[in-house]
């Protein structure tokens, strides 16, 4: 049983008295998916060995992408997805990061907030390569919730190959080498288009921000053949906020938690009430609908044909067959407890 769901059962109801006002629908379904999560409230998956006649019920995970204990097949699903979709050229890593002034706003409007910012940098990367003549490019962005201090602190990691495909010449445009953007010039641009989008939206409104943010960051950094930013999203992607292992102490009152801090590169320990604790990691809780990973361009699901022409277009260059992985999709199984051989699921059902 995960430290965290442990937690979440025992002080559900001191939860639900405290922070009431503060817990959103979104949350308040996670909270239940996650209890009734591998217990005997959830549908069962039916086992029958072929060798002995013996027969098992197993209780299934409940698959909501804030369960840490599921998701672990999501996971690699996606990464060997997107080990497919890699072009033989240079990658980037931009980071777009919404200034602490308006996080409150995300806060109170998430759902809002976060695909105004997928649409924004968007179209940003879009008008940039338009400038630089790279014609159409692709990129995946994944949005990113928290602080390594697990507070509020959206931003988008986006991954983009460097360069683009003419679809007039029919032929692969190249980006210049080690340079994908200038990081000052999307800052400016990824403010002046949040401040006009969130003018536009109807639920989003800057009257209630005291300070508008003057500090925008936007970093963009050569990252090889992508590879290894892809494995370093996949960690995040479908998984809880905060890995047990990380959960170093609890008692009646406090948590203490463990993460890396980002200036010092150290392990720094962090202590709060459980409830308090509680709340920072469901403040993570995505709203119903909305995707965290977009893939965009080159890289989306609709240009598959394009990209494996891409991909022959560079065969020349390098030597990109030998270095595809295949992908298998992994079968669930089971030993059987009384002869050891292999149990197969016959069905699922669920208990009345």
């Amino acid at each position: 049983m995960s430290t965290f769901i442990e937690l979440l059962r025992q002080y559900r109801q001191a939860l639900e008295t405290q922070y009431s006002a503060q817990l959103s629908n979104d949350m308040r379904k996670a909270i239940y998916a996650m209890l009734v999560c591998k217990t005997a409230q959830q549908r069962q998956s039916l086992w029958a060995c072929n060798h002995c006649q013996h027969h098992d019920r197993t209780p299934l995970s409940c698959g909501h992408r804030n369960c840490p204990q599921c998701q672990q097949n999501t996971t690699s699903q996606w990464l060997a997805r997107q080990k497919l979709k890699r072009l033989p050229v240079e990658y980037f890593m931009v980071t777009f990061t919404l200034p602490f002034e308006l996080r409150a706003l995300a806060r109170r409007h998430p759902k809002a907030m976060f695909q105004l910012m997928f649409s924004v940098t968007s179209s940003i990367l879009k008008d940039f390569a338009a400038r630089q003549g790279l014609g159409n490019i692709g990129f995946t962005s994944v949005l990113h919730t928290h602080s390594r201090r697990r507070e509020l602190h959206p931003h988008l990691h986006i991954i983009v190959p460097n360069g683009g495909y003419d679809p007039k010449r029919k032929q692969w445009c190249k980006g210049k080498k080690g340079y994908l953007f200038n990081e000052f010039s999307l800052a400016n641009i990824w403010r002046a288009r949040v401040f006009e989008a969130i003018k536009q939206h109807p639920d989003l409104s800057l009257v209630n921000i005291k300070t508008l943010p003057k500090k925008w960051v936007v970093d963009c950094k050569k990252i090889g053949n992508g590879l290894p930013a892809l494995k370093y999203l996949s960690r995040y992607l479908y998984r809880g906020v905060l890995p047990d292992k990380d959960i170093i102490h609890y008692d009646q009152h406090n948590v203490t938690f463990r993460y890396k801090d980002s200036a010092t590169n150290n392990i720094t320990r962090r202590t709060l009430p459980i409830l308090e604790f509680l709340m920072l990691i469901l403040q993570h809780v995505l709203p119903k609908g909305l995707q965290r990973v977009r893939d965009y361009g080159l890289l989306s699901s609709g240009a598959k044909k394009l990209r494996l022409l891409i991909q022959l277009l560079l065969l020349p260059v390098h030597d990109w067959l030998k270095s595809t992985e295949e992908t298998t999709t992994i079968r669930a199984s089971r030993i059987c407890p009384c002869c050891q051989h292999e149990m197969h699921c016959i069905g699922v059902t669920r208990t009345p």
